[in-house]
């Protein structure tokens, strides 16, 4: 579990590839290290990936991570170059505050960032989502104005959606612009976009529910603003007597 607080910039010194997938080592990257073991899990740009490797003092501290293909396929990794900066937070501790939200580190598909305008001396960057498909369905009801979406790694707050264009905002200021590498991205590259999984808990309940599966009190809950919808459009004259009224 992480919490999008983004702790550290490394940088990206040596990249292996084969058929199985993909080793990056990552450089500068002492501070995150100090505490580190094999088998640690650590946020690179979003992805929780494995620490196979590292060396808390050479190239200023350095580690050693395996891509699948699967990860390569589902985030921007495969499009970094030696010398690029990527975002680095280690797993949350349960001593630590909780400041941003709940991220899993598991990126569920990549964003074209669309363009970007200043604000003073803030920055907002405007997202599009690919067409969504059978195996990658559309995250767009996941993102909420004013919700939480990670991009990068990163715990950002949305500014505005438009589901029609698939694309929506968020906006830096400038002590976040210089602690990630997102304003450092040009327009059309790809960034890492996690959503909030609450809301997909949520769904999964509701839909549950709905389909006669689920907990009894969340089938009586959707029951309930069902009707009250109903009574409020004037299709149902008044709201039935649920089955736990008390009523004899």
């Amino acid at each position: 579990m992480f919490t999008g607080l983004i702790e550290h910039l490394g940088t990206v010194s040596a990249i292996h590839r084969d058929d199985g997938g993909c080793a990056l080592t990552i450089s500068q990257s002492a501070p995150i290290l100090v505490d580190c073991h094999i088998g640690d899990s650590i946020a690179v740009n979003g992805a929780c990936l494995t620490v196979v490797e590292f060396d808390v003092e050479r190239d200023g501290g350095h580690f050693k991570i395996w891509l699948a293909n699967e990860t390569l396929s589902r985030t921007d990794l495969g499009d970094r170059k030696v010398g690029d900066q990527v975002n680095l937070e280690r797993a949350m501790g349960a001593h630590v505050r909780f400041g941003g939200h709940f991220v899993q580190a598991h990126v569920d598909i990549t964003a074209t960032i669309l363009k970007r305008t200043l604000d003073g001396d803030s920055l907002r960057l405007w997202f599009q989502l690919p067409e969504p498909t059978a195996e990658r369905p559309s995250l767009l009801p996941y993102i909420i104005p004013k919700g939480y979406v990670t991009i990068d790694g990163a715990s950002l707050t949305v500014t505005s959606v438009d589901d029609a264009e698939r694309t929506f905002g968020v906006m830096l200021i400038q002590h976040t612009q210089q602690k990630i590498t997102l304003a450092k991205k040009a327009n059309g590259e790809r960034v890492n976009i996690e959503v909030d999984m609450v809301g997909k808990y949520v769904e999964k309940s509701v839909l549950a529910a709905l389909e006669g599966g689920g907990g009894e009190a969340m089938r009586t809950f959707v029951q309930r603003i069902v009707e009250e919808t109903l009574v409020n459009k004037g299709i149902l004259p008044f709201a039935p007597v649920s089955n736990d009224s008390g009523s004899m």
